[in-house]
């Protein structure tokens, strides 16, 4: 078991949740709007729209949102999002995975670009880090649900392939296509989980110095910041002692 990559920890110990809320909402509405349209409106019957509703109601947006997303769809006035997926470099050279959902690709593209150019990073081609990553599910657990040895018991079960536990908390991964079955399996056996939802997995990170995690930190909540942005992805790690510096 290896540790989880701290730099999603240390947004949330800042307390941009609090500032980015209402972005929030907007981004996860956006999700199940997307997957209603795209599939059955039922997210019992629809595995996207049944992790999108799952991943709002982890993250407390209202119920009526959630209804309102999916009527949305249903409406037919719902706008025509494209997935678009950037791949690039950071700075120090850090692989950077940013996952779009928009309504104006042109608009996008060019704020994804002057983004990293502003950091001293770059964009790439499709492809050109997205190799260095492994497209998993990922369920995760408050570290008060069990200690590692019981919630890696479970895992198995449930048909997991990896889990890294640390004292912040459990984060369980399975194949991409097994993330729904394996989710209801934990569910049973662990009750709710904090999130699930698929990520781009870094096969390898590379630790950082203040400086760099600073530099990094910036263009990771930058990127967040805009309204096109759903996810954004870095093979880095920040250690214990740069981490209380931050």
């Amino acid at each position: 078991m290896a540790g989880h990559s701290k730099w999603a920890n240390i947004q949330h110990r800042k307390g941009r949740q609090d500032a980015v809320r209402s972005k929030l909402f907007s981004k996860l509405a956006k999700e199940i709007t997307v997957a209603a349209k795209m599939g059955d409106p039922d997210p019992e019957k629809n595995p996207r729209l049944r992790l999108a509703v799952k991943t709002a109601k982890t993250q407390s947006v209202p119920k009526d949102v959630i209804d309102r997303a999916i009527k949305k769809a249903l409406g037919g006035d719902a706008e025509n999002y494209d997935e678009i997926r950037y791949e690039g470099y950071g700075p120090e050279g850090i692989a950077f995975i940013v996952e779009t959902m928009t309504d104006n690709v042109n608009r996008t593209a060019s704020n994804v670009r002057s983004l990293f150019t502003k950091a001293g990073g770059n964009l790439g081609t499709s492809g050109s880090v997205s190799f260095m990553f492994d497209r998993v599910g990922e369920i995760t657990y408050d570290a008060s649900v069990g200690d590692a040895d019981t919630v890696m018991m479970a895992a198995i079960e449930a048909g997991a392939e990896d889990v890294e536990s640390d004292e912040e908390g459990h984060w369980i991964y399975c194949a991409d296509t097994d993330l729904a079955a394996v989710s209801d399996a934990l569910e049973a056996e662990l009750g709710e989980s904090k999130e699930s939802k698929l990520i781009w997995k870094p096969q390898n990170r590379t630790e950082v110095d203040l400086e760099t995690a600073q530099k990094l930190m910036r263009l990771v909540e930058a990127l967040e910041d805009d309204d096109d942005v759903q996810s954004v992805t870095a093979n880095f790690d920040v250690p214990e002692d740069v981490a209380a510096q931050l």
